[in-house]
């Protein structure tokens, strides 16, 4: 009862006049740069993180939720009409609904996703106002060895799931780590990693990290692949639903929303295996199946409400244990300490007010997009006829701007482009950018949890497994590092045995060739995927 009634409070604080007017603003706004082509949410929150600094905390923090779920919702727009997913989670809303735009159904497949986007993020909300007191009330009773280790299993374990490679992902960790060290020790006041420059001494903004990386080096990597032939936008008219639309939409919504909050709540979670997995599940439960791959609205029904549960479900081991997992989650970390508000099981007693506010202009905000968007939607589309030229250097004109005002100081100008700089050379190399963020927010974290749990033990090393939850944080970090190893080996040692197979066909009778056959043909497929294997590796 105590969550619902400080619930209420939220919601009293949240609609007030002010305070609803910039969940309104941030609504626009985010949808307004989400649906720009290429823009992602993460890249959308990072752009328009600076707009709220003039406000106070709970203002500002109901601006950027509008902000957050704007963003999300305008890039199902653009993966819709110019099949351009602007992250990887909106590829699979791509996949079926660029197919039902091309079919004269873009009214539909907007409408489906928009509806689809309100279910999953208000039942989302729901189960993360339910959740995150719970997950609180178990991390205040963790200890500095535990804290330790679930830091490192968010970061390692959402390094070893991103890129092309396990090596890009850990160099990208690595050089957030590096860079998350620059200032002074906490402990002994030494300078670390300021090349004799005074201004690093309290090391580097990670507001200013963020736009750089994620705005500055996006905007110069699609600028260096700009297409000189103009995009083609799929003419869009009010979106709406017919009966049949309705009848096979519904189920592939709360199918997503299962499929997506539980994931978005894991420290190795995201919003591409639930959306991935919702699609693959609707395509095998549709009584349409010849539909996919042509225009099938549950493709784009279920992998969008599953994008959008999974946005909510990031918020939970954010606010209740500070740990973003994923870009976006990382982005809103960095507007919590730059406000000096630091996440984590003390958030909701220190900042109580603040956070139940925030969680409800979540159900505020997901309402307001469903209102504002459906009539908007056309809106939206003209948008995407800005020329992509204007767009980039509107957008690193803007992240100057946001950059310059979080210190007043031009040096923040030249980090923004040396990192920015980065940001690029990172897309350009394969190396996912996330690492890098969350090796800069958490790393500092981290070292001060290690610190403690050394003092506590006098220096000895089995401080760091002296709790239960550690022992067993540490068993689960050893089977992600080692088993792509042990699933490569025991592929191999498979396709070692394939030969087998034709040696005993050959000596064998006629009635058993045909079991030969069927044993050395098993063999094979066993021996093609671990070709495979070995490629992804």
């Amino acid at each position: 009862m105590d969550v619902w009634s400080s619930l209420m409070d939220g919601f009293a604080t949240a609609l007030t006049p002010m305070n609803f007017l910039y969940a309104v603003i941030g609504v626009i706004l985010g949808t307004a740069v989400g649906v720009l082509p290429g823009l992602g949410p993460a890249m959308t929150v990072a752009l328009l993180l600076p707009v709220t600094y003039a406000l106070e905390p709970t203002s500002a923090f109901i601006m950027f939720a509008g902000i957050y779920y704007g963003g999300m919702y305008g890039g199902s727009t653009t993966s819709i009409l110019l099949n351009t997913p602007g992250e990887s989670s909106s590829v699979v809303t791509a996949i079926e609904g660029n197919k039902m735009a091309k079919a004269g159904r873009a009214a539909q497949a907007l409408a489906t996703a928009a509806i689809g986007s309100f279910v999953a993020g208000t039942i989302g909300t729901t189960l993360l106002a339910v959740c995150a007191p719970i997950v609180v009330k178990f991390a205040v009773s963790l200890g500095s060895p535990s804290y330790f280790a679930i830091m490192m299993l968010a970061l390692l374990a959402v390094t070893a799931v991103l890129g092309s490679s396990r090596l890009r992902g850990f160099a990208s960790l690595g050089l957030g780590l590096a860079i998350g060290l620059v200032g002074l020790d906490s402990v002994t006041g030494q300078r670390r990693l300021t090349f004799g420059q005074p201004l690093l001494s309290d090391g580097l903004d990670i507001v200013v990290v963020a736009v750089a990386i994620f705005a500055v080096g996006e905007a110069l990597w699609v600028a260096a692949h700009l297409r000189r032939t103009p995009l083609h936008i799929i003419p869009v008219g009010r979106p709406w639903m017919g009966k049949q639309d309705w009848k096979r939409s519904w189920k592939p919504w709360l199918r997503g929303t299962a499929f997506g909050f539980p994931f978005g709540a894991l420290p190795a979670g995201g919003a591409e295996i639930p959306t991935f997995l919702s699609y693959v599940t609707e395509k095998r439960l549709s009584k349409h199946p010849e539909e996919f791959g042509k225009g099938a609205i549950e493709g784009v029904a279920g992998p969008e409400a599953a994008n959008n549960a999974a946005a909510a479900g990031t918020l939970t081991p954010m606010l209740a244990l500070g740990l973003p997992t994923n870009a976006t989650a990382a982005v809103m970390l960095a507007a919590f300490t730059s406000y000096g508000i630091q996440p984590g099981p003390q958030l909701f007693t220190s900042e109580g007010p603040l956070v139940w506010a925030l969680i409800a202009s979540l159900f505020i905000g997901n309402l307001l997009l469903l209102i504002i968007n459906l009539p908007l939607a056309p809106v939206w589309a003209k948008l995407l006829q800005l020329p992509r030229p204007y767009l980039y250097a509107g957008i690193l004109f803007f992240a100057t701007l946001g950059a310059y005002s979080v210190n007043l100081q031009a040096f923040d100008l030249v980090i923004l482009l040396v990192l920015g700089a980065l940001g690029f050379m990172m897309r350009r190399f394969g190396l996912p950018v996330l690492p890098l963020i969350l090796g800069v927010i958490l790393g500092p974290r981290l070292e001060g949890q290690l610190r403690k749990t050394l003092q506590l033990s006098a220096g000895d090393p089995a401080g760091l497994w002296s709790e239960p939850i550690a022992v067993v944080i540490y068993i689960i970090i050893g089977i992600i590092l080692l088993w792509p190893l042990l699933f490569k080996l025991f592929r191999r040692n498979r396709a070692a045995a394939a030969p087998a197979g034709p040696q005993l066909k050959s000596g064998s009778s006629a009635p058993n060739e045909a079991g030969g056959s069927v044993s050395h043909a098993s063999h094979r497929a066993s021996g093609g995927d671990g070709g495979d294997g070995d490629g992804d590796g």
